[in-house]
C-alpha cells in the first residue's frame, strides 16, 4: 500500500505528543522518520515508531531533553543528548558543528547518550545544504548485534558511517551505510513482509550464512521482534574491511566520546556520533575547489556501465527514490502499517483517517 507522506507525518507526529512529546518534538520525530521512507531507507522510517514508543514508556528514552555542551573548546564541543530523542539531539549538535565550522573553518563534535539518530545521511545532508564537508561516526553502545569478520559471535552494532561534500551549482555527494552488510532495520523489513534479504547476510551459531530474519529475531510468530532472540548474527560488510570500520566507529564514536561501546558492561542502549565538519574555503579558494570537483565527478559519471549495471553517484538513488514517493506515497508492508495503526489506537487516532 502508498501512503501519503504529509499524512504519515502528520499522524507519526500526533502519536508522540499522545505519548508525551511536546509539539516541536513530535513533529521532528514525525519529518525525520517519514524522510527516510522517502530516501528508500525504510529501515530507519516509520518502521521504527513502536520501537520508540516502548523504549519511551521504559524510561529509556526521555521526552523533551535539552542536549547539554559539556566542553565547549572552541572549534570542538562534547554534547550530551542525556538520553534524549535522536531527532532532536541530531540537528542540535549538526548546527553546532555548523556553526563552530563557520567560525574556526574546521570543527569536531562529539556527541553521546543520544537516543537513535535515525539515518545518518540526514545530518550529512544538513551540512551540505550549509556549504560544510561533513564526516561521520555512529555506534550503538549496549546493541550486539553484528559479528567480526571470522566470527560467529556478536560484537558489535551496525555503526553507520555518512560523509557528505557539497558541489555548488549541483546536487551534494552523501554517502551514508551501516558497517554490518546489511542494517538490523532491513533484517526488520524483511520479517514484516517487506524487502527479502540478499543471500548470506547473516550467519548461524554454526557458521552457516542465511538470509533468514530468523536468524537475527527467532520465531516470527506475531508482530512484535526482538533481536535479542535469535541464534545467530548480521555480517559485516567487505570481510575484514567492514569488519575494522565498524571496530573504529566503536572506538571513535563510542570510547572517545564517552558515549560506551557495545561491549560487556553496557546496559542502555544509545548512540554515539562524532563528527567532523570541514568549510571548503579554509582548505583553498572555493571556486578552485568546486571546479575540481564538478570536473571529476562529470569524469567518474561518464565511466561505461556494465552490462545490466549503471554509474550512480552517491545521494543520486535517494533522491529519486524521494521524488517517486512523494508523487505517489510511501510504501508500507501490511504488517507494518497495522503496527502503526495499532501505535494510535490507545490515543483514538486513527491512522487511515490521517493517510486516506
Amino acid at each position: 500500500m502508498r501512503i501519503d507522506a504529509a499524512g504519515l507525518t502528520a499522524y507519526v507526529r500526533d502519536i508522540f505528543v499522545r505519548e508525551g512529546c511536546s509539539e516541536a518534538e513530535a513533529g521532528r520525530i514525525g519529518q525525520f522518520l517519514v524522510a527516510a521512507n522517502l530516501t528508500g531507507h525504510d529501515s530507519h522510517g516509520v518502521i521504527r515508531v513502536p520501537r520508540y514508543v516502548a523504549w519511551l514508556r521504559a524510561g529509556e528514552l526521555v521526552a523533551d531533553q535539552t542536549p547539554a555542551v559539556l566542553v565547549d573548546g572552541g572549534a570542538f564541543a562534547l554534547v550530551d543528548a542525556r538520553y534524549g530523542f535522536g531527532q532532536t539531539a541530531g540537528p542540535f549538535a549538526t548546527d553546532l558543528g555548523i556553526a563552530k565550522a563557520q567560525e574556526h573553518g574546521v570543527s569536531v563534535v562529539a556527541l553521546r547518550h543520544a537516543g537513535h539518530l535515525g539515518r545518518i545521511g540526514e545530518w550529512a545532508e544538513r551540512a551540505a545544504a550549509a556549504g560544510l564537508v561533513s564526516v561521520h561516526f555512529v555506534n550503538v553502545a549496549g546493541s550486539l548485534l553484528v559479528a567480526p569478520f571470522g566470527s560467529v559471535d556478536r560484537r558489535f552494532s551496525t555503526n553507520p558511517i555518512a560523509a557528505a561534500f557539497p558541489v555548488p551549482g549541483r546536487d551534494p555527494i552523501v554517502l551514508d551505510f551501516a558497517t554490518s552488510a546489511v542494517a538490523e532495520g532491513k533484517v526488520l523489513v524483511a520479517s514484516q513482509g517487506g524487502k527479502p534479504l540478499p543471500e548470506g547476510v547473516l550467519i548461524e551459531p554454526d557458521g552457516r550464512l542465511s538470509a533468514d530474519p530468523a536468524t537475527l529475531f527467532g520465531p516470527l510468530d506475531g508482530p512484535e521482534r526482538d533481536n535479542q532472540k535469535g541464534a545467530g548474527a548480521i555480517r559485516a560488510f567487505g570481510e575484514h574491511k567492514g569488519s575494522g570500520l565498524s571496530l573504529m566507529c566503536e572506538l571513535l564514536a563510542g570510547a572517545l566520546t564517552g558515549s560506551g561501546t557495545a561491549g560487556p558492561g553496557q546496559r542502555r542502549v544509545c548512540n554515539g556520533m562524532l563528527s567532523l565538519y570541514m568549510t571548503p574555503k579554509a582548505f583553498g579558494s572555493d571556486d578552485a575547489i568546486a571546479a575540481e570537483a564538478r570536473s571529476y565527478l562529470d569524469f567518474f559519471a561518464s565511466a561505461q556501465p556494465a552490462p545490466g549495471g549503471a554509474v550512480l553517484l552517491p545521494g543520486e538513488p535517494e533522491r529519486r527514490m524521494k521524488a517517486e514517493r512523494l508523487a505517489e506515497g510511501v510504501p508500507l508492508p501490511a504488517p507494518v502499517w497495522e503496527t502503526l495503526l495499532a501505535a494510535g489506537r490507545p490515543h483514538g487516532l486513527d491512522g487511515q483517517a490521517y493517510c486516506a
